[in-house]
Formats: C-alpha cells, structure tokens, sequence
C-alpha cells in the first residue's frame, strides 16, 4: 500500500513538473513545444488524480493557479476583482451535465450567451471619464502586467469612448489570421523562430518593450466582459456586450441566446463548421448564464466561476507519412524544408505539404523520411506536424540527417550567429536570383508592370537571364520564346522595363533585397544620401546616425555592399542606364524648404475624400514640408485638412477648436509656398 502511495505521489510530481514547464515554454517564452491538445489531455489526467487523492495538492500545481506568470521589464498591477480562467469541457456530455447541474442550483429557468472563444491573451482595460488610461495583462490573475501603451497601438481598442464613463472591461487580444501568415512568412525569410499558434504571436507582440513593435504586428481585440454592470443599469450579458458595442468597443457578434442544451449544440455545430472561415481562430465555445443576478447567486470557486463553462473543439488531426523532406532557398537565401507526405483533408482541403521552417525545428520535432505524423493546421491555416507517432515508426528507421549544402548551387550552407535558419550565401545560387528578380520587379521595387513569376522562370529556364541586370538587355525576339507572350504583351512589357530605368533611386535600394532594408527605410536612406554611390561610400556609424536606422540595418546594408559580386551587379545596372539617384528632395533641401513654410513644425491630419490630390500626394507635401502627419486628432494637432466625409475627426477637430482647412484652401497654401 504504502509503494501504491509512492508511486502515485511520483505520478502526480511528475506531471505537475511537466505541466509547469510546458506552462511556462507556453506563456512566458511564447515557444510552446506541444499542442494544446497534448497539455489538455495531461492536465485533466493531473486533475483526475488530485479528485481522487485531494492530499496530493499542491500550491505549485497547475490546477491551482490561474493564467500565466509576470514577466520583468513590465509594471506590475494588481487586479482588485481577479481576472479568473474559464473551466473546461470537452465533450458534449460534459456541457450537458454542467447545464444540469447550473438549472439544479437555480430556481428559475437560465437562458444562456453562447460566445465564440477567441484564441489569444486575455486583457483589462480602464477608462476615466471616457478617456483610456490604462491597459493590462491577466498575468497570475491577481496580478498582471501594464501594458498600456503597447495596447495603445491597437486600432481595434478605443482611446477614448463614445460615453464620458469610467469602467474596467476585460476581453480578449489576439492576432488575425492573416496577419499570423505574413508575420511567420517575414520571420522564416529573415531566419527568425516562427510563432507556434496566432495566440502566442499575439501574446509575444504585446509583450514587446518596443511598442513599434508592437504596432507593427497588426493585433485586434473583443470585449467581451463589463465590470460592475450595475453602475450602468445593465443586467444581462448579451446585454453588456450590446453596451460595450455602444460605446466603441469590438464585440463579437456571432454570440447567441440558448435556452437548452439542443441550442446550445446547434451553435458549437454551427461554428465548428464555420471554423476556417473566421479572421481569427477560436478554439471552441464559450457558456455564460445570461442574467447578471444568476452570476451573482453562482459566485466563483478560487479560480473559475460557476456559472460559465468553455467547451473546447476537438483537435482537428490526421496521420500520415512523411515520404520526403525537401529543400527550397528563399529570396533573402534561407533554405527552408518541407515535408512531402500522403495526402490527407484537413479542415476542409486536401493536404499534402507542411513547412518545417528551419532546422533546429526540424530536430526538436524529430521527424524521419517514412514517419507517420499527426498533421493539423496552425490557426486554421497552415499545415503543421503536430508530432511523430513513434509506435509506427519503421524499425530500420535512421536519423535525419541536414544537408550542408545548397540544393540548388551546391554551395557550403551556412548558420549565421542568432540565426535558427541555414543560409545560402552564394550570390549566384539559381534559386536565389530567381526570387531576388521576382522581388526587383514587384510593385514596391521597380514596379515593373506584367513581369510575374510564370514569366521570370520561363526567362531563366530559356537561359534568357541570370540576374536583375539582364532585364534590361531583353528584346522582342527573347520574350517571343516565352509561353502566351504575344506582340501586345511583349511590348508592354518591354516599355514597364524601359519606365524602371527611371525610378528614383529609393525603388532600386529596394529591389535589391538588402537584409532589414524595406521600402521605406530605402526612401529614408536615399533622402538622406541622394545616390546609391554617397550610401556605398558611407560607414556603419554614418547610417545610424539617422533616424530610424539601428545598427542591425547598418551593419547588413554595409555588408551588402562590400561584396564584390554586389558591386559588379551595379557597375552592370549602370551601364544599362538605370537611375540610381534620388529623384525627390533630400533632406537637406526639405530642411531648406520646410524653414520659412507654415506648416513646419505642426501637426496635420489628413480626413475625407479629396478630389483633386492623392492622399498620399498631400502626405508627402506636408513632410517635406516640415508637418508631422497623424491618424488622428489630439490637442497637438494644429491642422485638419478635411476632404467630403470627413466623419468624427473633423467633429472632434472642431470640438478642441483646430484649424480646419478644406481642400481648396488646402491647394492654395500649396500654391503659395512654392
């Protein structure tokens, strides 16, 4: 008996470590390494043992804590009324019997608000008088972290309300969809760790101590949760959610009214269907007993309430077998691995491939040629191995074992320091020139209209090209060899390469593809210097002199150059008449302008329709002008140019008493200063 003991306490100690450290890899480095599943299934086989033996519990048990740990670098804050976690269902009969038991404990009939349940970082919000003051993480549930301004960034919450109130509302942070595949899509191009799950990109970009960062990241929110409903006559929570709207915040509105478990089964049947569709990814259905004073008579345990229940989706997955692993190189020289596998359908499309991102996810995963897997889509999107099913591994199975060489040039790969990725650095790897010709003549670079990436492999398959240089050599007679390519086409064609010639110098910067250098630290840096040659010439310390430029840009575009196939590219592109000076107004001569002009110094916002200017036309007037130009109106901003429509910035310009110029009198200011 006393061995029985022993090996149970051992059982439970074991899990408990487990659980904590994957909690931890989960919420504090946001590098979760199993899927959720996997910590559900471990986490109720914890809970399960505790029930039964109640002396094994622990105050370091995950069952006995709520949310996640404080990180460093933020301000604490005490939550005065917990942010508690939700309790979990996984079965419908386990949803059923907690509508039961909530009916058995309530003498009048419960209607229910069923609400999507969002996968991302729970928040606290506090407004004063209307007026956003400060925002947090759940953080323990007692104590978070402040992490005001980073939310501050988000569009989705509010800065000021549409009601003069002051309340606490809670809700949920999280990342797009879409957002999540272009963030991991830069990540794995520039040989950075991908995010796991859209719910830890979120969580990894409100935790930034930069909250540009943060900002950049394109992060969204729902409020779902109002604190001290009575001060505001509300008594339900579908009718919380209706006064929240009210006020400016986003709810989601796919929640739904039940009375009994049949409708309550036909919303998660609903939106299990209409998973993949969603902008966001949820994990499953929320429960909430609808009338405020049901909650109030429930109350909560130490770490849930009793009258809401969240009933999570089963893990949409299916095995099969990984047949080969192949090798592709990117633009920026990252060479990534896919797994080739055995079809499979997926969330509703059949699968085939899924990406391994880098090498080191590759191994931590394990994965061997002729593994069966478990393949699900990460934010309903991606195909991912979740894990390798290692009781149908092969018996002669072998290590897998990373190349060290470029599939595609043969050249010495090679692991650059705070780099998960394996780089071809190789200028004239096939691969490499022909993602980098696809990024010159995409629409930021040198817009060349009509040169696509069918026409591009076409143009080095029939030898026609080997770099973004050669573009500039082609004839009629060349693109006659390529597939659909007719007189019409060719020569449209042609003259889009002709116009690229021309660009200003800023569009060539960025065509080129120097690591870290997007389309507008290229416009800054050719502002800034007025030809590629003065930016060739400069140093790493001259680069980080201005603004916005660290020392990482620096240091890659100072790198870049000092190639010497780089500087044979150029010499080549030079002699091919291409543009590689800046066309617009330097620094020097905007400082020169901006001095005796109006608008130096002030803040402008742009609102409406304008008839007569672009909007961007009128942004860059205004900057090389001098203004700083904002989205949205404040007590520093001096001017409003409002075009037709201009909707509540130009009501909340007039409120605080702002310049407000229409767009004749606009023009005309223009006119006068040049």
């Amino acid at each position: 008996m006393a061995q029985d003991q022993a090996s149970v306490d051992q059982e439970a100690e074991k899990l408990r470590q487990q659980l904590n450290q994957w909690g931890r890899e989960y919420y504090v480095l946001d590098q979760p390494t199993v899927e959720d599943a996997v910590y559900d299934q471990t986490y109720r086989k914890l809970q399960k043992l505790e029930q039964k033996h109640p002396e094994l519990i622990t105050a370091d048990s995950p069952t006995q804590r709520v949310g996640g740990q404080i990180l460093t670098g933020f301000t604490k804050v005490n939550h005065d009324n917990p942010m508690l976690s939700l309790g979990d269902v996984f079965s419908k009969d386990e949803l059923r019997a907690f509508i039961e038991r909530l009916d058995r404990n309530v003498e009048q009939t419960v209607a229910f608000n069923c609400e999507l349940k969002i996968d991302g970082l729970a928040i606290s919000l506090t407004y004063e008088n209307g007026v956003f003051v400060k925002g947090s993480t759940r953080g323990n549930g007692t104590v978070g972290e402040d992490i005001t301004q980073n939310l501050k960034t988000i569009k989705a919450i509010p800065l000021r309300l549409t009601e003069p109130v002051s309340v606490e509302v809670r809700g949920e942070c999280y990342m797009p969809k879409e957002s999540f595949v272009n963030l991991n899509k830069y990540r794995e191009e520039q040989g950075l760790p991908v995010f796991a799950n859209p719910r830890n990109a979120a969580a990894g970009s409100l935790r930034q101590l930069d909250s540009k960062v943060t900002a950049a990241r394109n992060l969204s929110t729902f409020i779902y949760y109002l604190m001290e409903p009575e001060k505001f006559d509300v008594t339900t929570q579908s009718a919380a959610l209706e006064k929240m709207r009210q006020w400016g915040f986003k709810t989601n509105t796919d929640s739904r009214l039940a009375t009994n478990m049949e409708q309550v089964d036909q919303y998660i049947d609903d939106y299990q269907a209409k998973r993949t569709e969603l902008a966001y990814e949820i994990d499953g259905i929320v429960l909430k007993a609808d009338p405020f004073s049901v909650q109030a008579d429930l109350g909560n345990t130490v770490k849930v309430p009793r009258w809401a229940i969240a009933y999570k989706f089963p893990p949409d997955e299916q095995e099969t077998v990984v047949r080969d692993i192949e090798w592709t190189v990117g633009r920026t020289g990252v060479v990534t691995p896919t797994a080739v596998m055995d079809p499979v359908v997926l969330a509703g499309s059949t699968v085939s491939r899924a990406s391994l991102h880098n090498p080191d996810y590759l191994q931590e995963k394990g994965i061997r040629i002729l593994d069966t897997v478990k393949l699900h889509k990460a934010g309903d999107i991606i195909p991912e191995i979740s894990e390798v099913v290692l009781s149908k591994r092969p018996a002669d199975s072998k290590e897998y074992v990373i190349p060290t060489k470029c599939p595609e040039c043969q050249a010495e790969l090679v692991h650059l320091d705070d780099e998960v990725a394996l780089r071809c650095i190789n200028p004239k790897c096939p691969s490499l020139l022909k993602e980098s010709v696809i990024h010159f003549a995409s629409r930021n670079a040198m817009d060349i209209r009509g040169l696509g990436k069918r026409l591009i492999q076409q143009m080095f398959e029939h030898d026609l090209i080997t770099d973004v240089a050669d573009l500039y050599s082609l004839t009629t007679k060349d693109l006659y060899q390529l597939d659909k390519v007719k007189e019409k086409s060719a020569a449209n064609l042609l003259e889009a390469i002709e116009n690229s010639r021309h660009n200003s110098v800023e569009h060539l910067l960025f065509g080129l593809g120097i690591r870290h250098v997007g389309a507008k630290a290229a416009r800054i840096l050719a502002q800034h210097f007025g030809s590629l040659e003065k930016l060739r010439q400069a140093d790493a310390e001259q680069i980080e002199e201005i603004d916005s430029m660290g020392a990482v840009i620096a240091e890659s575009i100072v790198k870049y150059f000092a190639t010497p196939e780089v500087g044979e590219l150029l010499a080549e592109l030079k002699r091919k008449q291409v543009n590689m000076d800046y066309l617009g107004k330097t620094q020097s001569q905007v400082q020169a302008q901006a001095k005796d002009s109006e608008f130096n110094g002030q803040t402008v916002v742009l609102t409406g329709t304008l008839d007569t200017l672009k909007r961007a036309d009128a942004k860059k007037w205004l900057q090389e002008h001098g203004a700083k130009v904002t989205g949205s109106v404040s007590k520093k901003t001096a001017v409003l140019i409002a075009g037709h429509d201009a909707g509540s910035k130009l009501t909340k310009a007039q409120e605080l008493g702002t310049t407000i110029l229409n767009e004749e009198e606009f023009i005309k200011k223009m006119e006068a200063e040049q």
